[in-house]
Protein backbone atom coordinates (compact mmCIF):
# COMPACT_ATOMS: atom_id res chain seq x y z
CA UNK A 1 0.00 0.00 0.00
CA UNK A 2 1.21 3.49 -0.92
CA UNK A 3 -0.27 6.60 0.69
CA UNK A 4 -0.38 9.80 -1.35
CA UNK A 5 -0.72 12.79 0.97
CA UNK A 6 -1.74 15.73 -1.24
CA UNK A 7 -4.39 18.42 -0.64
CA UNK A 8 -5.03 19.17 -4.34
CA UNK A 9 -7.90 16.85 -5.30
CA UNK A 10 -7.07 16.54 -9.00
CA UNK A 11 -3.38 15.83 -8.42
CA UNK A 12 -4.10 13.34 -5.63
CA UNK A 13 -6.67 11.43 -7.70
CA UNK A 14 -4.30 11.25 -10.67
CA UNK A 15 -1.48 9.96 -8.46
CA UNK A 16 -3.67 7.23 -6.98
CA UNK A 17 -5.07 6.25 -10.38
CA UNK A 18 -1.59 6.04 -11.95
CA UNK A 19 -0.25 3.89 -9.12
CA UNK A 20 -3.19 1.50 -9.31
CA UNK A 21 -2.88 0.94 -13.06
CA UNK A 22 0.85 0.40 -12.46
CA UNK A 23 0.09 -2.53 -10.16
CA UNK A 24 0.29 -0.83 -6.75
CA UNK A 25 -2.33 -0.50 -4.06
CA UNK A 26 -2.74 3.20 -3.30
CA UNK A 27 -4.83 5.50 -1.13
CA UNK A 28 -5.11 9.29 -1.21
CA UNK A 29 -5.09 11.47 1.91
CA UNK A 30 -5.97 15.15 1.61
CA UNK A 31 -4.60 16.16 5.02
CA UNK A 32 -2.66 14.91 8.03
CA UNK A 33 -5.77 13.91 9.98
CA UNK A 34 -6.88 11.45 7.30
CA UNK A 35 -3.30 10.20 6.93
CA UNK A 36 -2.84 9.44 10.63
CA UNK A 37 -6.23 7.72 10.76
CA UNK A 38 -5.18 5.47 7.85
CA UNK A 39 -1.85 4.79 9.55
CA UNK A 40 -3.75 3.27 12.47
CA UNK A 41 -5.46 0.88 10.05
CA UNK A 42 -2.53 -0.16 7.86
CA UNK A 43 1.18 0.56 7.69
CA UNK A 44 2.11 1.47 4.09
CA UNK A 45 5.09 0.34 2.04
CA UNK A 46 5.82 3.95 1.11
CA UNK A 47 4.43 7.49 1.49
CA UNK A 48 4.45 10.25 -1.12
CA UNK A 49 4.17 13.35 1.03
CA UNK A 50 3.49 16.92 -0.05
CA UNK A 51 5.30 19.54 2.03
CA UNK A 52 2.59 22.19 1.75
CA UNK A 53 -0.52 20.85 3.49
CA UNK A 54 -3.35 22.51 5.42
CA UNK A 55 -2.88 22.13 9.17
CA UNK A 56 0.11 19.92 9.95
CA UNK A 57 2.60 20.22 7.09
CA UNK A 58 4.66 17.52 5.43
CA UNK A 59 7.89 18.20 7.31
CA UNK A 60 6.10 17.82 10.64
CA UNK A 61 4.52 14.54 9.50
CA UNK A 62 7.91 13.26 8.31
CA UNK A 63 9.62 14.10 11.61
CA UNK A 64 6.88 12.30 13.55
CA UNK A 65 7.27 9.22 11.34
CA UNK A 66 11.02 9.18 11.88
CA UNK A 67 10.82 9.47 15.68
CA UNK A 68 8.59 6.40 16.16
CA UNK A 69 10.12 2.90 16.07
CA UNK A 70 6.90 1.66 14.45
CA UNK A 71 7.18 3.99 11.45
CA UNK A 72 10.83 5.07 11.24
CA UNK A 73 11.59 2.59 8.44
CA UNK A 74 8.73 3.61 6.12
CA UNK A 75 10.20 5.09 2.90
CA UNK A 76 9.04 8.67 2.24
CA UNK A 77 9.22 10.69 -0.99
CA UNK A 78 8.65 14.41 -0.47
CA UNK A 79 6.84 16.54 -3.04
CA UNK A 80 8.37 20.02 -3.04
CA UNK A 81 7.70 23.25 -4.92
CA UNK A 82 9.72 23.58 -8.12
CA UNK A 83 12.94 25.49 -7.51
CA UNK A 84 12.58 25.39 -3.71
CA UNK A 85 16.02 24.20 -2.72
CA UNK A 86 15.31 25.03 0.92
CA UNK A 87 12.29 22.68 1.10
CA UNK A 88 14.25 19.94 -0.62
CA UNK A 89 17.20 20.23 1.76
CA UNK A 90 14.97 20.35 4.85
CA UNK A 91 13.04 17.31 3.66
CA UNK A 92 16.16 15.24 3.00
CA UNK A 93 17.75 16.38 6.26
CA UNK A 94 14.59 15.33 8.10
CA UNK A 95 14.83 11.79 6.76
CA UNK A 96 13.12 11.77 3.36
CA UNK A 97 14.35 9.03 1.01
CA UNK A 98 13.83 11.05 -2.17
CA UNK A 99 11.95 14.06 -3.49
CA UNK A 100 9.79 15.11 -6.45
CA UNK A 101 9.78 18.72 -7.65
CA UNK A 102 6.33 19.98 -8.64
CA UNK A 103 4.97 19.80 -11.24
CA UNK A 104 6.17 16.24 -11.81
CA UNK A 105 5.13 13.63 -14.36
CA UNK A 106 3.22 10.57 -13.20
CA UNK A 107 5.68 8.16 -14.84
CA UNK A 108 8.55 9.94 -13.08
CA UNK A 109 6.68 9.41 -9.80
CA UNK A 110 6.25 5.69 -10.49
CA UNK A 111 9.91 5.36 -11.43
CA UNK A 112 11.06 7.12 -8.24
CA UNK A 113 8.77 4.95 -6.12
CA UNK A 114 10.09 1.74 -7.67
CA UNK A 115 13.68 2.89 -7.15
CA UNK A 116 13.10 3.75 -3.47
CA UNK A 117 11.28 0.45 -2.85
CA UNK A 118 14.16 -1.47 -4.43
CA UNK A 119 16.63 0.24 -2.11
CA UNK A 120 14.52 -0.22 1.00
CA UNK A 121 13.14 -3.74 0.47
CA UNK A 122 15.45 -6.28 2.16
CA UNK A 123 14.20 -9.07 -0.10
CA UNK A 124 15.64 -7.32 -3.12
CA UNK A 125 19.04 -6.42 -1.68
CA UNK A 126 20.41 -9.74 -2.94
CA UNK A 127 19.14 -8.98 -6.43
CA UNK A 128 16.88 -12.03 -6.26
CA UNK A 129 13.15 -12.53 -5.93
CA UNK A 130 12.09 -16.01 -4.86
CA UNK A 131 8.68 -17.65 -4.69
CA UNK A 132 8.75 -21.32 -3.81
CA UNK A 133 10.96 -23.11 -6.33
CA UNK A 134 10.99 -20.11 -8.68
CA UNK A 135 14.03 -17.84 -8.39
CA UNK A 136 14.33 -14.60 -10.37
CA UNK A 137 17.83 -13.12 -10.55
CA UNK A 138 17.36 -9.44 -11.41
CA UNK A 139 21.06 -8.81 -11.93
CA UNK A 140 21.46 -11.61 -14.46
CA UNK A 141 17.88 -11.26 -15.75
CA UNK A 142 17.38 -15.02 -15.42
CA UNK A 143 14.71 -17.36 -14.04
CA UNK A 144 15.31 -20.82 -12.60
CA UNK A 145 12.82 -23.47 -11.50
CA UNK A 146 14.24 -26.20 -9.24
CA UNK A 147 17.68 -24.89 -10.23
CA UNK A 148 16.97 -25.34 -13.95
CA UNK A 149 17.33 -22.27 -16.18
CA UNK A 150 14.10 -21.28 -17.94
CA UNK A 151 14.10 -19.30 -21.19
CA UNK A 152 11.48 -16.51 -21.11
CA UNK A 153 10.65 -13.64 -23.43
CA UNK A 154 10.97 -10.11 -22.03
CA UNK A 155 7.21 -9.78 -21.44
CA UNK A 156 6.97 -13.23 -19.83
CA UNK A 157 9.87 -12.28 -17.54
CA UNK A 158 8.25 -8.96 -16.58
CA UNK A 159 4.90 -10.65 -15.94
CA UNK A 160 6.48 -13.27 -13.69
CA UNK A 161 8.54 -10.65 -11.84
CA UNK A 162 5.41 -8.56 -11.20
CA UNK A 163 3.57 -11.60 -9.85
CA UNK A 164 6.51 -12.74 -7.70
CA UNK A 165 6.97 -9.31 -6.13
CA UNK A 166 3.27 -9.22 -5.22
CA UNK A 167 2.43 -12.78 -4.15
CA UNK A 168 -1.28 -13.21 -3.48
CA UNK A 169 -2.29 -9.91 -5.10
CA UNK A 170 -4.92 -10.21 -7.82
CA UNK A 171 -4.19 -8.28 -11.01
CA UNK A 172 -6.84 -7.49 -13.59
CA UNK A 173 -5.92 -7.97 -17.23
CA UNK A 174 -6.13 -4.20 -17.72
CA UNK A 175 -3.64 -3.54 -14.92
CA UNK A 176 -1.27 -6.20 -16.28
CA UNK A 177 -1.45 -4.62 -19.73
CA UNK A 178 -0.68 -1.16 -18.34
CA UNK A 179 2.12 -2.40 -16.06
CA UNK A 180 3.95 -4.69 -18.48
CA UNK A 181 3.07 -3.35 -21.93
CA UNK A 182 2.62 0.31 -20.92
CA UNK A 183 -0.39 2.57 -20.41
CA UNK A 184 -0.32 3.63 -24.08
CA UNK A 185 -0.35 0.05 -25.44
CA UNK A 186 -3.06 -0.47 -28.04
CA UNK A 187 -4.23 -4.06 -27.92
CA UNK A 188 -6.64 -6.54 -26.40
CA UNK A 189 -6.57 -8.13 -22.96
CA UNK A 190 -6.30 -11.44 -24.81
CA UNK A 191 -2.59 -10.58 -25.09
CA UNK A 192 -2.29 -11.12 -21.34
CA UNK A 193 -4.08 -14.50 -21.49
CA UNK A 194 -1.73 -15.74 -24.23
CA UNK A 195 1.40 -14.70 -22.32
CA UNK A 196 0.15 -16.18 -19.03
CA UNK A 197 -0.55 -19.44 -20.88
CA UNK A 198 2.96 -19.69 -22.34
CA UNK A 199 4.47 -18.67 -19.00
CA UNK A 200 2.60 -21.46 -17.20
CA UNK A 201 3.85 -23.99 -19.76
CA UNK A 202 7.49 -22.90 -19.43
CA UNK A 203 7.34 -22.99 -15.61
CA UNK A 204 6.33 -26.66 -15.83
CA UNK A 205 4.83 -27.86 -12.51
CA UNK A 206 5.31 -24.40 -10.98
CA UNK A 207 2.99 -23.01 -13.63
CA UNK A 208 0.11 -24.12 -11.40
CA UNK A 209 1.12 -21.37 -8.97
CA UNK A 210 -0.35 -18.79 -11.37
CA UNK A 211 -4.04 -18.89 -10.56
CA UNK A 212 -6.92 -17.59 -12.63
CA UNK A 213 -9.38 -15.52 -10.59
CA UNK A 214 -12.61 -15.97 -12.50
CA UNK A 215 -14.07 -12.73 -13.79
CA UNK A 216 -11.10 -10.68 -12.49
CA UNK A 217 -7.63 -11.72 -13.65
CA UNK A 218 -4.59 -13.56 -12.27
CA UNK A 219 -2.48 -13.95 -9.16
CA UNK A 220 0.58 -15.93 -8.03
CA UNK A 221 0.26 -18.14 -4.97
CA UNK A 222 3.37 -18.97 -2.97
Amino acid sequence: MIYCVEDDDSIRELMVYTLRVSGFEAYGCQNSEIFWNKMRDEKPELVVLDIMLPGEDGISILKTLRTSPLTEDIPVIMATAKGSEYDTVVGLDSGADDYLAKPFGMMEMVSRIKAVLRRSNPKRKTGQVQCGRIVIDEGRHTVTVNGKLISLTLKEYELLKLFAENVGQVFTREVLLASVWGADFVGETRTVDVHVGTLRTKLDECGEMIKTVRGVGYKLEG
